[in-house]
């Protein structure tokens, strides 16, 4: 599995008002996107959310999202591994994700742009 990367996850309350800093911080603009009544916009390392607190409150529970070349590999890997698949691979904008519980309790999101 080809580990490209990770994003850190932040749920703010005031998109609009996170992402100006956000975007000067990393010194690129945001990409956005709505997904299951949340508001996203990735900035840089940063994915910054936006939404309804009970669904902060299950994104928080992930401790940070893993690029990976591809999703299918990593589900294979992980699960070798002794990892437990919570959910995915599913479509995503960009691409697909799972989410894996390491052996050690901690969640993450994995995710490729555009599969195999």
């Amino acid at each position: 599995m080809d580990i490209l990367g990770a994003t850190l996850r932040v749920c703010v309350d005031d998109l609009e008002t996170a992402v100006p800093f956000y975007e000067r911080l990393a010194g690129g603009r945001a990409l956005r996107f709505e997904r299951g009544g949340v508001q996203v916009a990735a900035v840089g390392c940063f994915l910054l959310m936006s939404g309804p607190e009970a669904e902060l409150e299950v994104l928080r529970k992930v401790a940070a999202t893993i690029a990976v070349k591809n999703v299918d590999e990593a589900r294979q890997v992980l699960t070798e591994m002794g990892a437990h698949i919570i959910a995915g691979p599913v479509p995503t904008p960009v691409g697909r994700n799972l989410i894996a519980m390491h052996p050690d309790g901690t969640v993450y999101e994995y995710a490729d742009r555009g599969g195999a």
